[in-house]
């Protein structure tokens, strides 16, 4: 509709000619010349095209089986392209051999991009299992003085209690500081601290997270 809506302007407001208005959009004299000839303003429809059936289709599973087997051997036992021609020749494939090299060519490039190992991030914890820590940027009136502070914040996973502990700066020390006062607030560790093993250390002289307390707090 833009592009309609541009043309109608050029020709009909600005008087330019059909010619230097299709140049301009970029689009074709004809094209321009039947938009402009609709007694109203209509976007155009165009019908989807159908892909055209390669002549590998009927062959596709087999090739993929096929080439999943020759990624898992050794580099001097695989076919390679060459030799899946060859079978699939075989088979009754009468083609040349340039969309197999095509086809081979793409699904090692989609398989060189798909993850290695599937990521799971559960959504549901245990009572004292887990916690999450965070920073954000806040300002309050300390001493009639607008001051900037860095809070942190503490939230278990599972009853969502959250605790906020403001300090003026951040800093390796203030991080530990702010960890030694959540884990004392609310009476232990939880089972999976997400913090590197500097803080593990730090973390030994507290209990488990007792559940009976978690459970109250939400």
């Amino acid at each position: 509709m833009g592009t309609l809506s541009k043309l109608r302007r050029l020709v009909l407001r600005d008087g330019m000619s059909v010619r230097q208005a299709s140049r301009r959009l970029g689009i074709s004299r004809n094209t321009a010349t039947k938009w402009l000839n609709e007694p109203e303003m209509v976007l155009p429809q165009y019908p989807l095209r159908q892909a055209a059936l390669s002549v590998l289709d009927p062959y596709k599973e087999q090739l993929v089986l096929w080439l999943k087997a020759d990624s898992h051997r050794n580099k001097r036992e695989r076919r390679g392209v060459k030799g899946l021609f060859e079978a699939l020749r075989a088979m009754g494939h009468s083609a040349s051999a340039s969309p197999l090299y095509r086809f081979a060519k793409r699904w090692q490039i989609e398989q060189g991009n798909a993850p290695k190992r599937a990521g799971f991030v559960p959504l549901h914890f245990d009572l004292g299992e887990a916690f999450q820590f965070d920073w954000s940027c806040e300002y309050a009136f300390v001493g009639s003085l607008r001051r900037r502070l860095e809070v942190a914040h503490i939230k278990l996973a599972a009853s969502r209690a959250l605790l906020l502990v403001a300090y003026f700066t951040q800093s390796h020390e203030i991080l530990l500081d702010a960890h030694d006062k959540g884990f004392t607030a609310l009476g232990g560790v939880p089972v999976i601290p997400p913090f590197p093993a500097v803080f593990r250390s730090r973390a030994e002289g507290y209990s488990a997270m007792p559940r009976c307390c978690l459970g109250l707090m939400s």
